[in-house]
């Protein structure tokens, strides 16, 4: 039986923290980096990956482009939704994009990046990233990959 991909993207919820702020008092642009980043280990954790056995297995995830698009500001004290949501296509690299949502549902800000798995030993990206994430999954549905078989079947 394969389980088809939730409709809905992964997301956490966060706060913006004092420290985060910049002199114009919302936050810094950096901050959006991490907290896409955030979601995208909060997901992967959630989806049953082990991210320090991918490192120890020789493969890291890897960004290669970032772009980030502001819509509305996010200041201190605000919380915001980071959603997560993979796509797939055949090649060595996929997209994660993160959309900042404000609790009334006003998107503040959308950060998308084109990534790859890197082998840590020939510093090349993988030929088949989804296969390796899949591989690993207990809830590949989290990564908008489907399950070739349940975990520790063989057949």
């Amino acid at each position: 039986m394969t389980a088809e991909p939730t409709t809905e993207p992964f997301s956490v919820r966060l706060e913006i923290r004092s420290y985060e702020i910049d002199p114009q008092l919302h936050l810094g642009g950096g901050f959006y980096i991490q907290y896409a980043d955030h979601s995208r280990f909060a997901c992967v954790q959630a989806a049953g990956i082990s991210v320090e056995d991918l490192l120890a297995d020789g493969m890291g995830p890897v960004n290669l482009e970032t772009v980030i698009k502001y819509h509305r500001e996010l200041r201190g004290g605000d919380q915001v939704d980071v959603s997560c949501d993979w796509e797939w296509g055949d090649g060595k690299t996929y997209r994660v994009r993160h959309v900042m949502t404000h609790v009334d549902g006003t998107v503040a800000a959308e950060v998308s990046h084109v990534s790859g798995l890197l082998d840590l030993r020939t510093r090349r990206l993988i030929a088949d990233p989804a296969h390796a994430w899949r591989a690993r999954a207990d809830r590949p549905e989290l990564l908008r990959l489907r399950p070739d078989r349940p975990r520790g079947t063989t057949e």
